[in-house]
């Protein structure tokens, strides 16, 4: 588990606000920022995101349904979908690419949780403590 790791479980668990993870999101140079999209996506799928979290999603990312990110969640199979919008290249797209994967994977992560370890599990993002926000 990488520091990265962590602070991306922790945003999707609500345990360090959005704000934060925005300002570490721009302070990665274009290259880690695609990166670590592309890092998002892949967890979406491991936790199983179905295309019915899109509207969902859109709406815990605080965007508009015109954005980018948000039409590209509605119109296909979710997989293809969230390559597509982990690989949007303008600085502001990525932004909202971010905040859109991060609240994806909070719904299905959710769901994940609920169906598979409600009686316990190893998954070590799901034992985080609270984060220190300070």
């Amino acid at each position: 588990m990488t520091e990265r790791d962590v602070l991306l479980n922790e945003l999707a668990q609500g345990l360090r606000p959005m704000s934060q993870g925005i300002e570490w999101f721009d302070g990665l140079g274009p290259h880690a920022q695609s990166e670590t999209l592309l890092f998002l996506r892949h967890h979406c799928i491991q936790a199983r995101a179905v295309t019915e979290d899109g509207p969902e999603g859109i709406h815990r990312a605080g965007l508009r349904p015109t954005h980018t990110p948000a039409v590209l969640i509605t119109r296909g199979p979710v997989n293809q979908q969230l390559g597509k919008i982990a690989g949007l290249t303008p600085l502001d797209e990525r932004r909202k690419a971010f905040r859109l994967l991060v609240a994806v994977l909070a719904i299905a992560d959710q769901r994940r949780r609920a169906r598979y370890c409600s009686d316990g599990c190893g998954h070590w993002w799901h034992n985080l403590p609270a984060a220190d926000c300070t």
